[in-house]
């Protein structure tokens, strides 16, 4: 795992991306916001080496995580998809460890993925799948093939972290101490907005924000970007 860092001086906030986020989409979170933005490539991505056998477990991705922030001092923390469940793994294990914590498209919290949900995303290789999960007007030629060659390389990560979730008991959320912006899509197979309901429940001081999209990160990216600035500065 590496991580390039943006911009200069404090806060310092640490990006996880989702899984198969390419380079671009990893850092778009991190736009527009004050500071330094360290953003995370995860093992087999971009041009990181494949990852080792047996790595793709929440507890795993957490600790190389965890140690990413504690070398750049982050403050504050984004996290995307399977970034929001590293987070909120990370959170529930060290509930002062940030100040400010963003959950984008939260897809799993202490239960396992429907089997619908594992279905859907054990066919995120192929490109016509990939466009479902698109809002009307955006099946971009470029992104979809870019995505479905990102996924063809995690079909390991895919089977195994699709029946996991990143801790066992929600009520450890309680003891986080940081203010949570938890942002939801509607409509996304992959990231049910019941789900994003409750880890925004399960935090002591969680806010829910809710967009009628999709894919709210390309649809709603000002009004996104809008919301962590406004946390950012709070």
């Amino acid at each position: 795992m590496s991580w390039q860092a943006y911009g200069s001086g404090d806060p310092v906030t640490i990006v996880v991306p989702g899984l198969g986020a390419t380079p671009g989409e990893a850092r778009i979170p991190a736009s527009g916001l004050p500071g330094t933005r360290v953003v995370v490539t995860l093992p087999s991505h971009g041009d990181e080496p494949d990852a080792p056998e047996g790595y793709w477990r929440y507890e795993t991705i957490a600790a190389d995580v965890a140690r990413i922030a504690d070398e750049v001092k982050a403050q504050k923390a984004i996290g995307v998809s399977l970034g929001a469940a590293v987070l909120t793994r990370i959170a529930a294990e060290d509930p002062d460890r940030f100040d400010r914590i963003a959950l984008l498209l939260p897809a799993v919290l202490d239960q396992p993925r429907s089997a619908e949900v594992q279905a859907v995303l054990r066919k995120q290789t192929s490109e016509d799948e990939i466009v479902k999960t698109l809002p009307t007007g955006y099946a971009l030629g470029d992104y979809v093939q870019a995505r479905a060659k990102a996924m063809r390389r995690l079909t390991t990560a895919i089977d195994e972290l699709a029946g996991q979730f990143p801790i066992a008991d929600r009520e450890a959320l309680r003891q986080v101490t940081a203010p949570t912006l938890v942002i939801s899509a509607v409509g996304d197979p992959l990231h049910p907005a019941e789900i994003a309901e409750q880890v925004a429940s399960a935090f002591a001081k969680g806010q829910l924000e809710v967009f009628e999209s999709k894919a709210p990160l390309i649809t709603h990216r000002a009004q996104v970007r809008s919301l962590l600035q406004v946390a950012w500065r709070a």
